[in-house]
Parts: structure tokens; sequence; C-alpha cells
């Protein structure tokens, strides 16, 4: 691995930490919460986005595949598939909702003049990780 800055470090750089802290004390999110705050699960979840992973054990294999070069991707530690458990299971969801609000609302302006735009202001968005298999069998009408 690169010992610089790796690429998801310099997206994550990117994020407007301020912003994000708003939305997590607006929730208060990190209330009795010392070891894995609301930021580390975002960029552990981000990561897991970005690197395609498909449920918390295979975040938790990959964390610790990494747990020499952490630091390069600005992840505190490699998180246990536990407590990532139970932090997506008992944070308040709103955090980041609001954070991806505060995100597209600046993106927009950066494709207003794209003639490609869509609307923007009037779209729904779903922002979902997981991922559906299906057996073809079952769907023959897919065949």
């Amino acid at each position: 691995m690169n010992k610089g800055k790796t690429i998801f470090s310099q997206i994550m750089s990117l994020i407007p930490e301020r912003d994000f802290k708003i939305c997590v004390d607006r929730y208060k999110g990190n209330y009795r919460e010392s070891i894995f705050s609301c930021k580390d699960q975002f960029l552990v979840m981000s990561y897991a986005q970005l690197t395609g992973r498909d449920s918390l054990r295979d975040i938790e294999n990959c964390l610790m595949a990494l747990s020499n070069n952490l630091y390069y991707c600005v992840i505190s530690y490699a998180v246990p598939r536990n407590t990532l458990a139970k932090a997506n299971e008992k944070r308040d969801w709103h955090i980041y909702k609001d954070f991806a609000e505060v995100l597209l609302k600046r993106v927009r302006p950066l494709y207003a003049q794209n003639y490609f735009r869509l609307d923007l202001d009037n779209m729904v968005y779903d922002f979902d990780c997981s991922t559906i298999s299906l057996c073809l069998e079952l769907c023959p009408q897919l065949l």
C-alpha cells in the first residue's frame, strides 16, 4: 500500500467536517460514545461502500487485512462487526440523512449548467448498499 495519501483519504478530505459535526450534535450521536464515534462509523461505512463489501463480516475481514495500514485510510482501527452492528442499529439514522442533504446541496450547483441535468430539486434519492441475489430459476420471466 502506498505510504502516502490513499484515494479514500483524499475523497474523505473533501467531506465538510463542520457540517458533519453539526448533524451529529443535532441528534446527540456521540453521546456516551468514547471509542466508536459517528465519524468513525461514517468512514468505515463509506469505505465499505466504495470497496464493494457485502456484509459486516466482509467489512471486518477487509479492515483486519489492512489493520497495519488503516492510518493511511483515515480509519482509526479495525472495527469488530459486533461494534459496527450495534452502531448501525442504535445510532439515529437522521444524522446521515441530514448529512446527505448537506452533500446534495453542495453538489447541485456543480451540475446546474450540465446539459443532461435532471430535476435535482424534485428527485428522490436512495442510498443503499445492500444487494439482492436472484435465482434465475425462480424468475423465469428474466430469462
